[in-house]
């Protein structure tokens, strides 16, 4: 359960992302007779990103399954640690960047439009179909463990709903706002993708204390089981979402406070100098 509401999730937020790119791409084609030739490119990149998202998804699988069990420890420990500084990332990036994403596209597909190189277009377009399927299938490759494996029908229903999940929402949004905003979208989605990306740490941490790679300091500081435990379906949920911990050892603390702390910093304001 709590992975599949992870996996789910993830599709979900990562799917609307790259419909809102296709979106854009398409529109301004569409609407512009010179650019509608372009069309044509556009699909074929959306579909070579894809496929190199899947490569992508092929090539972690291939190498799990190569590991041995300690191997298997290490690597999810990896995987998971990658993906939570990833999140990081992708949710900063975004805050600078998405205000002018969609004039930066509509521009470049100007410049292609004119110079009539319509590779531009496909080159575009894949790039940012990769991207984000490449973010999508770090966080699920991350998140695929145990009963909620790649060939699990738990993990394929959780991508199955997400999808769907994704193009109902982008309907929605494209309705200009009147049941929902994108702004409200990004940044509700951004509190909770900082909140899952926080539990994705714990887990990598908790995967190098279980193989002795990093101390666990003090086994354990608490027992908050009694007012929620994360063993429950309603604990394991928030536990997968925020990295809470019944029993969390010091180092998990550790983790979770200085995670905290770092997305504050990066999160504060920087002041502009005023010329004298």
């Amino acid at each position: 359960m709590q992975n599949f509401s992870q996996i789910l999730f993830v599709m979900w937020r990562e799917t609307v992302e790259a419909m809102l790119v296709v979106g854009i791409l398409h529109a301004w084609l569409s609407h512009n007779p010179d650019g509608q030739p372009g069309l044509k490119y556009l699909w074929l990149g959306v579909i070579a990103g894809l496929g190199g998202a899947f490569l992508l998804g092929l090539g972690i699988d291939a190498l799990n399954s190569v590991l041995s069990d300690e191997g298997q420890e290490y690597f999810q420990a990896t995987l998971l640690l990658a993906a939570a500084a990833l999140i990081v990332q992708m949710v900063f990036w975004m805050r600078r960047h998405g205000q002018g994403l969609k004039q930066d596209l509509e521009r470049s597909l100007g410049h292609s439009t004119r110079q009539q190189s319509w590779w531009g277009v496909f080159s575009l377009a894949a790039i940012a179909i990769t991207r984000e399927g490449s973010e999508a299938v770090l966080f699920l490759s991350s998140l695929a463990t145990g009963s909620s494996g790649f060939g699990s029908g738990s993990f394929w229903l959780a991508l199955g709903l997400g999808v769907l999940l994704a193009g109902g929402t982008f309907y929605l949004l494209q309705l200009g706002g009147k049941l929902i905003s994108w702004r409200a979208f990004f940044r509700g989605t951004e509190v909770m993708l900082l909140l899952l990306g926080c539990a994705l740490l714990v887990g990598g941490v908790e995967r190098l204390i279980g193989v002795q790679l990093v101390p666990a300091l003090v086994s354990q500081v608490w027992d908050s089981s009694g007012v929620l435990d994360d063993g429950t379906i309603f604990g394991g949920v928030v536990s997968a979402f925020t990295g809470y911990r019944a029993r969390p050892s010091l180092m998990i603390l550790v983790v979770f406070c200085t995670y905290w702390g770092s997305v504050q910093w990066i999160s504060r304001p920087v002041r502009k100098q005023v010329p004298a």
